[in-house]
This record gives structure tokens, sequence and C-alpha cells, in this order.
């Protein structure tokens, strides 16, 4: 081949859509995430400051959420849907059509039914009917939403977990608190603008995606803290390291990261730049907010909470004093229902543990004047059978019918949402789904749940996926 021809075929190898893909594709990629970056200002106020207060698509009736996830499942049936009837059948095999076409995790769906373990009674003016395992939470009825026909399509608890966090059984998709900060930014600049707490037996079963930012950058990723001790690992600098010094680093390092932000547009270099900015705040905000010593007593009577221990009580003292701060998005992980058997005394105790604390902060939020614009969310990941597992004592997973309460935030107060049938098995009236709940949660912080979407593999992703419908009747 003469050097002529050679020319012409390098030419040519250059001009393919191969070679301009592959050879180009950074540049590509740093002109589509400054796209993203600069689309919209009001979405993106700020390319080394992505949470900065936003705008909803409306005005929406809850400014900041509280979520307390009790993880493991508690059993619906012995704490907020009364079944006479499934007592009479106690120790009886279930009607055969009640179990066409139904899975069970781990036990023979054809074993006896458990009647109730506890007693239920009416209470407020709104006549609830709760549990006597509940009597705090009891006296704050009407400040109660209570949801008794939610449904999910997960009966195990990985899987659960994470849908009710992502609306996905697939890991890799953004939490609701990460959905939340990237839509609403957040209020206070020294502290992280999602905050996760955890207390029980041990962690969610389905991990750091519980939590985590999915495809969305990693700012928005919730940022676990500690009850006790100090609030997050490796806050106070070593030895040898004074302010002066540590400042000095943070600016050499800002400006290089803000140089090369501007030259590829990496949405994960304002992650970079903020964290460490965030950090170096929070070493002077983060351990008085955390110190509930200060409290006064009535108030950490009122929790049963006691400075210095971590406990679940202390974490729903914690999460009033974050979102009172400006946080936006608090969740409490309590991973410690998950009763195969032991039931009786399981629920006992962690109703002893997490009914006082859940029923202060409703008082507490509603005495500071925040009820009406915190959302506070109450519920694991699904319910448990009437059927029994484990002698006498115990229930296994339950899709097809849980329950969930809510407060403030735009919710309307004194309801009681839905019914199953007899058994507590399928609902049969107004029926939420995950997707329905996540809908309408969003809606009350102000978003259409199909207009809140990012651009992901080629597909407008969402957190309802391409389901979910607006449960007006909860809405006040």
């Amino acid at each position: 081949m003469t050097p002529q021809r050679e020319l012409v075929s390098e030419y040519a190898r250059y001009r393919t859509r191969r070679w301009f893909f592959q050879e180009c594709g950074v540049g590509l990629a740093s002109i589509a995430a400054m796209d993203l970056l600069l689309r919209d200002a009001a979405a993106a106020p700020s390319a080394t400051n992505p949470l900065l207060p936003k705008r909803s698509h409306y005005a929406g009736k809850a400014k900041r959420v509280i979520y307390l996830f009790m993880g493991g499942a508690p059993s619906h049936l012995e704490l907020f849907d009364n079944k006479p009837e499934l007592a009479r059948w106690d120790g009886r095999l279930p009607p055969a059509d009640l179990l066409k076409g139904y899975r069970a995790a781990f036990i023979n769906p054809n074993s006896k039914l458990l009647g109730p373990k506890y007693r239920f009674a009416r209470h407020g003016q709104c006549g609830a009917e709760i549990s006597e395992l509940l009597p705090n939470l009891a006296e704050v009825a009407d400040d109660l939403t209570i949801v008794r026909s939610m449904k999910t399509d997960a009966f195990n608890h990985a899987p659960g977990q994470i849908l009710m966090s992502t609306g996905n059984m697939q890991f890799g998709r953004p939490s609701f608190g990460a959905w939340t900060l990237y839509g609403l930014g957040t209020e206070n600049q020294d502290l992280p603008g999602y905050v996760v707490m955890q207390s029980g037996a041990k962690g969610p079963s389905g991990g750091l995606s519980n939590f985590g930012c999915g495809f969305l950058p990693t700012v928005y990723a919730g940022v676990p803290f500690r009850s006790a001790g100090d609030p997050v690992l490796f806050l106070s600098n070593p030895k040898g390291i004074d302010d002066r010094t540590q400042r000095d680093s943070l600016d050499v390092l800002k400006q290089l990261n803000e140089e090369r932000l501007g030259v590829t547009g990496d949405p994960e270099i304002a992650t970079r730049v903020n964290s460490f900015e965030l950090a170096y705040r929070m070493q002077h905000t983060a351990p008085e907010l955390m110190d509930i010593s200060k409290e006064p007593k009535h108030i950490l009577d009122m929790y049963g909470a006691k400075p210095g221990e971590a406990s679940f009580a202390n974490n729903c003292l914690l999460a009033r004093r974050l979102v009172e701060s400006g946080v936006r998005f608090v969740q409490l992980f309590h991973e410690a229902w998950d009763h195969h058997g032991g039931l009786v005394e399981g629920l006992k105790t962690q109703c002893g543990l997490t009914d006082k604390p859940c029923a202060a902060l409703i008082r507490d939020l509603k005495q500071r004047g925040l009820l009406d614009d915190t959302l506070v969310v109450w519920g694991g990941e699904f319910g448990r059978t009437p059927m029994v597992q484990g002698g006498t004592n115990g229930r296994d997973h339950h899709p097809n019918c849980f329950s969930m309460w809510f407060a403030g935030g735009g919710v309307k107060p004194g309801l009681t949402l839905g019914e199953s049938d007899e058994f507590g098995f399928n609902t049969t009236q107004d029926t939420v789904h995950v997707h329905d709940l996540h809908a309408t949660l969003l809606h009350l912080l102000g978003f259409d749940h199909t207009r809140l979407n990012v651009k992901f593999q080629g597909l407008n992703m969402r957190l309802t996926g391409i389901a979910g419908e607006l449960v007006t009747k909860m809405l006040a």
C-alpha cells in the first residue's frame, strides 16, 4: 500500500462512529454530566453545593420526614388489626379457599391458625383500635393515620426492605430519603441532609441500600450517625493537626477539586467537595447537637432517653433535635421484629422499647409547632401470617396485608384506613401498595411522583417505577 493510501485509510478509521464513541466517550460523558448539573438552576443551584434548598413541583404540606423503620416486620394482628374471628378459629386449619395460590416464606401454608395474643381497645375521639401493648401511642390516637391495608410484593426481609425503601427489590436504586434530598435539598448546610441511626438486635437486613443513593450522586445518600459517643467516627482531628492546618489543607483540596469539576463536570467531584466541607463544619455543630444531656429532665423522661446510652428512645429524641435544626430526612432503623417464635415475649419487649419514644416524638413535635409540617412514618417491610409458626408462639412473613401509621405532614389525623378479611390475611378495602404509599408521601412533600425522575441508562427512573396511585383518603 502506498503512503497516500495509508493516509487515506488512517483518516477513514478516525472518521468511524466506533472510534468516535470509543475515543471521545469521556468528553461526551463530561458534556452530559455538566448538562445534568446545569439544566435547571432551581434543581441544581450550585454545582459544588447540590444540597442547597430547592423548589418542589408545588407547595407540599411536609417539609421534612422522620421515618421509623421497624425492621423484621411487626405483627399487625397483635398491634393494629383486631381480628376476633381469628381468635375463634385458633388452633383450626384455615379455609382451603383462603390459601389458593398462596406462598409462605418458611411454613407450610396449611398450618393451623393462631389467634391474636393481645387485647385491643378503642382510643381517642376517633375510636382507633390499638393493642394493649401500645398504651402510650393510644394516648395520641387522634394524631395518627393508621393504614391497615398495606400490601407488598416481597416476603423475605432483604428484598422487602429494599422495596419499601427504594421502590424496587433490586439493589442499586435511590432510597426514598435520597429522592427527598435530591428534590428538596436541605435547610442546614452544617449538617447532612439525610441522617440514619440504628437500634435493635442488628442492622437492617437490606443493608446500606436501605438508605443509599443508587444512581443519584453520592451526596444524596444517608449518613449514619451514632446515638452514643462521637456521632460520626473520626470526627475529631488527630494529634498534631490544628484547625488552621486543616483549613489550609481543605482550601487547597477544594481549589483542585473545583478546577477538575470545571473540566469533567463529574457530579461525584461536587460530592467530594461538599463532603469535605460538611465534615469540617460538622466538627463544630454535630457534637453539641447530639448531646441530649442538655435537654430538660421532663423531656428526657417523656422519651425514656438516657444520655450516653445507645437506644431507640435516644434516637427518637435526636431525630427531633435534627429536624428542628434543619435536617431534611431522618431515618431510624429498629431491626428487632422478626418473631417466627417467641412472639408473645418478643412483641412485649419491643413495644416496651419503642411505644413510649414514638408517642413522645409526636407530642414533642406537636408542642414545638413542628408536627404540621413534619411527616412521621412508622412501619416494617411486611406483616405476619395468621397461621402459626414455631409451635404455638410465632408467625411467618406475610406480604398480602400489614399495617403502618403516619402522623403530621399533611396526613389526615384520627383516620383508620383500609380493611382486611376476618383473618387479617388479604386486604379487602382501600388497598395501599408500596408504590401507592411512595406516590402519596412524595405528594405530601410537594412532588408529582411521575415527574420526580432522573435519566439513567436511557430510562426516566423514578421512585414509583411505572406504578403508584395517590391515596387521597390519607390526605388532610
